[in-house]
């Protein structure tokens, strides 16, 4: 898969140009990690990244992050959380939400979770 990214990115206006809910687009790699940009909006699924932790920095709107078994998790724009390997989480955004998240290269969208939703790392890059 071609990674020709630009050298610079603005975070917000590239999440701004999304159309699809759900869908993160990987705008840049750093070393192992891709810092890709998303819309959202509703709830999307239960689910766990087996091996890797997945870091969310909201850039506008709200998200609420549950947990099965922790509180869940309030971020506002300026915000960031890292959601621990291996842990449920499930993201809701009551409102439209742009975010951005950083997750290491091997890291599937639902985790082991298939769903309509899952998106896979090709349309991710593309």
């Amino acid at each position: 898969m071609p990674e020709n990214f630009p050298t610079q990115v603005h975070l917000l206006n590239a999440a701004r140009e999304l159309r699809e809910p759900w869908s993160p687009r990987v705008v840049a790699r750093v070393n192992d990690q891709y810092v890709k940009v998303a819309k959202l909006q509703g709830e999307f699924v239960w689910h766990a990244h087996e091996q890797e932790d997945e870091l969310f920095l909201v850039l506008a709107g709200e998200l609420r992050i549950d947990y099965r078994d922790r509180p869940a998790v309030h971020l506002r724009p300026g915000s960031l959380h890292v959601v621990p390997r291996g842990v449920q989480h499930f993201p809701v955004a009551k409102e439209e939400c742009l975010i951005a998240l950083i997750e290491t290269v091997t890291t599937r969208h639902t985790g082991e979770l298939q769903t309509e939703r899952t998106r896979s790392l090709a349309e991710q890059l593309s």
